[in-house]
């Protein structure tokens, strides 16, 4: 009963917020960002602010984040940022940078923009030009379930748009940099909308970081749309003070032909829940989704996946790995279904955690539904420690005990960082990592003024 309690009260608290703000929010807003948005509330509230009996939820407990007074609909100053307050927080490649903060596009934050593409702000868009996004905004999310997606189309005012026109190959990697930066503990909303046209390609590279010491809390969703023959690079990247928790939803719909790759890397937060919602919807696909997350004090890190295979003559490959550490907790839930039509199917899927810890605790739980019969389809998970006999071999090679401890758990990530085809942003986050684990990073991020 107690649970049920808590559930109204802090549903009922969001829906004042919601209530207070509605005018404001639907002023901001064009006609095509607000036409959902009642619906979207209505859905929140119907399913409520999930709590532990909630299956998809069953690891991660929103409930306490919720006690804390946020201030809804931050305001956007519209300031440049100085880069050494950034610079220590990013992995530095070669790109376009694109600035957001709190969830509001900065026009003119970016140069060196590749011809003929378009980025630009989602409130901008929808209004001036609505059609370039009606046939996409909502899409994909409105069939979703999860009350957290609701909520974000209920707030949603802006984000970033990305255009890829057809077949153009764009070269430079597109570097978003989503900066949360408060006077006051602020919940920020943010709604992005990626559409690559039939063989365009892209790299997108998103980078979550937080300035100041306040408390932050940040729902994020991104649709992105992937055309026939196209190809998309897609990595998120999260480096934030443990004062700061986010849901991160990213929905993508796949036709015939086109290549994924993602990756997901965790290196500093508080509580943080990934989803990602891959929709197969013709043949021939290939889709690689690989996440790397180290976490150590309280933090909690959840990646929950779902992949559709819909279509026949699609490959599937999911890879993710955990190092845990102090009293973190950690959670992975993996769900390929194989449609009835989905035939010749190749849908493989492993999720392998270090615990160094006996604090430390992981959760994890991988699914196939098959509903096709001539497939090949995997999955497995593992929970373990750090080799001791490999580590005794490290120290009679005159290797400290910290220090080989570190180069085992910086290597366990190996396979997975292997993945980024991008030499420059591999090395950068090689480096970031390194610092990670020596406690550097922890120190500029838990240090702001």
């Amino acid at each position: 009963m107690s649970n049920l309690i808590e559930k109204t009260d802090y549903s009922l608290k969001i829906a004042a917020q919601f209530n207070d703000l509605k005018v404001e929010l639907i002023k901001q807003s064009s006609d095509l960002l607000n036409e959902p948005r009642k619906k979207a509330f209505q859905n929140f509230i119907a399913g409520g602010l999930p709590t532990l009996k909630n299956e998809d939820y069953k690891y991660t407990n929103l409930q306490p984040l919720f006690s804390t007074d946020f201030k809804f609909n931050p305001v956007f100053s519209g300031k440049a940022f100085p880069d050494e307050d950034l610079e220590k927080l990013i992995p530095q490649i070669n790109s376009t940078r694109i600035f957001l903060e709190n969830g509001c596009f900065s026009n003119g934050f970016f140069s060196d923009l590749p011809k003929g593409i378009l980025v630009g702000s989602l409130k901008e868009t929808a209004a001036k030009n609505p059609e370039r996004i009606r046939n996409y905004y909502n899409h994909l999310t409105t069939e979703n379930n999860d009350p957290l997606v609701a909520l974000n189309t209920a707030f949603a005012t802006d984000g970033y748009f990305i255009f890829i026109p057809k077949n153009l190959q764009v070269e430079k990697n597109l570097q978003i940099i989503n900066i949360l930066s408060a006077e006051t503990d602020s919940y920020f909303t943010q709604r992005n909308l990626v559409v690559v046209e039939a063989g365009a390609s892209v790299d997108i590279f998103v980078c979550d970081v937080a300035l100041g010491s306040k408390k932050y809390f940040a729902n994020q969703s991104t649709e992105i749309f992937i055309g026939e023959n196209a190809s998309v690079n897609y990595s998120y990247f999260r480096n934030q003070p443990s004062g700061v928790a986010g849901i991160n939803s990213v929905f993508i719909r796949q036709e015939k032909n086109s290549v994924l790759k993602t990756l997901t890397a965790n290196l500093y937060g508080g509580l943080i829940r990934n989803n990602l919602f891959i929709e197969l919807e013709g043949e021939n696909c290939e889709t690689g989704l690989y996440g790397i997350t180290f976490s150590d004090q309280t933090q909690h890190v959840d990646n929950f996946i779902r992949v559709n295979h819909n279509k026949p003559h699609c490959n599937s490959y999911q890879l993710y790995k955990n190092v845990l550490d102090g009293q973190s907790t950690g959670a992975f839930t993996g769900r390929i279904h194989v449609k009835r039509d989905a035939q010749k199917t190749n849908a493989f899927q492993r999720n392998n955690n270090l615990v160094l810890t006996d604090e430390a605790k992981m959760f994890t739980k991988p699914q196939l539904i098959i509903d096709a019969d001539d497939v090949k389809c995997s999955h497995g998970a593992t929970v373990g420690q750090i080799d001791e006999e490999a580590l005794f071999y490290l120290r009679s090679r005159g290797i400290p005990e910290k220090e080989a401890r570190l180069m085992m758990t910086h290597a366990f990530f190996h396979e997975v960082l292997q993945q980024i085809k991008s030499e420059s942003l591999r090395n950068s986050l090689n480096g970031l990592i390194e610092k990670r684990l020596g406690g550097e990073q922890n120190s500029v991020l838990e240090n702001q003024s």
